[in-house]
């Protein structure tokens, strides 16, 4: 058989392959377009084609968020029990300790004191990477901490949420986390402590139904999924249809769920610039 399209030239042969080493690309989730994970960390892991946003850890969102160095974290030695002796196809204690080895982290959220552009505040992030972060008797304590160190030190809290939840193996104690973080955030709101919440996709279920929907203003990357129960069980339970998109940012945004929709980089001047406003520094956030 002749080889009709064989290059004779030494070095651009047809057949010859280079070989790329791998994490050097990577494909979008949404449109599919590959993008180098170069390009993909200078743009805080955004598409550049069709400005999806990347699930990131919760250290990339201390980075991004928290002043170099001023990071101060509390309570990362707590770890959860196995108060109901929980086994599905594996035992709970077993799925926390392969999350502890696949995040490096003792749970599905870090919490602690840091600044943001030099204000003081209380911050928390959650880490998806962590058993979906599901909001655990761990998390609620972590998150409740982080509200008492606001009361404590009259400190401002911004949180930044992502979960697929309550954690099923903890049953009514996890549920138990959604009233105690609600009833600290109303003393918050008493003392006129500012909450800023922020969400990231996903923020569902429990969390979303409890503090992630509690800010004194709430604001969303864009078009992240979120919301409390999943589109079929809503469908079954109103019996009809539902629009489009009704659980994206956009949706939530257009019905005035959310304050305002956030691209990922400026995420910090925000938070900072709404921070000083609600701190009374006579400052418009309209000023460039």
């Amino acid at each position: 058989m002749v080889e009709w399209f064989k290059r004779s030239k030494k070095g651009i042969s047809s057949d010859e392959r280079r070989d790329i080493p791998d994490g050097v690309w990577t494909k979008c989730s949404s449109c599919g377009e590959i993008l180098t994970v170069i390009s993909l960390e200078k743009s805080y892991w955004v598409c550049s084609k069709c400005d999806y946003h990347f699930r990131i850890s919760a250290d990339s969102y201390i980075k991004l968020i928290i002043d170099d160095g001023t990071f101060e974290e509390y309570d990362g030695n707590l770890i959860s029990g196995d108060p109901l002796k929980f086994k599905d196809s594996k035992k709970y204690p077993e799925r926390i300790a392969a999350a502890r080895k696949k995040t490096g982290k003792n749970d599905a959220v870090i919490s602690g004191l840091g600044r943001i552009n030099g204000l003081d505040a209380s911050f928390a992030v959650m880490d998806f990477n962590f058993i979906g972060a599901s909001m655990g008797s761990v998390v609620g304590e972590k998150i409740a901490r982080a509200i008492e160190r606001s009361l404590d030190r009259e400190f401002p809290l911004v949180i930044v949420s992502c979960s697929g939840g309550a954690r099923m193996m903890e049953g009514i104690l996890s549920l138990m986390q959604m009233a105690k973080t609600s009833a600290l955030l109303s003393l918050l709101d008493k003392r006129r402590i500012p909450f800023i919440s922020v969400l990231t996709n996903p923020t569902t279920a429990g969390v979303m139904a409890s503090y992630a929907s509690l800010g004194d203003i709430i604001i969303a990357e864009p078009k992240a999924l979120l919301g409390f129960a999943g589109p079929r069980v809503i469908a079954q339970t109103i019996g009809g249809e539902l629009p489009p998109g009704f659980q994206s940012s956009e949706f939530l945004l257009e019905h005035g769920f959310l304050d305002a929709i956030v691209q990922r980089k400026n995420l910090k001047e925000t938070i900072s610039k709404l921070l000083k406003y609600m701190l009374h520094d006579n400052i418009s956030l309209f000023d460039q």
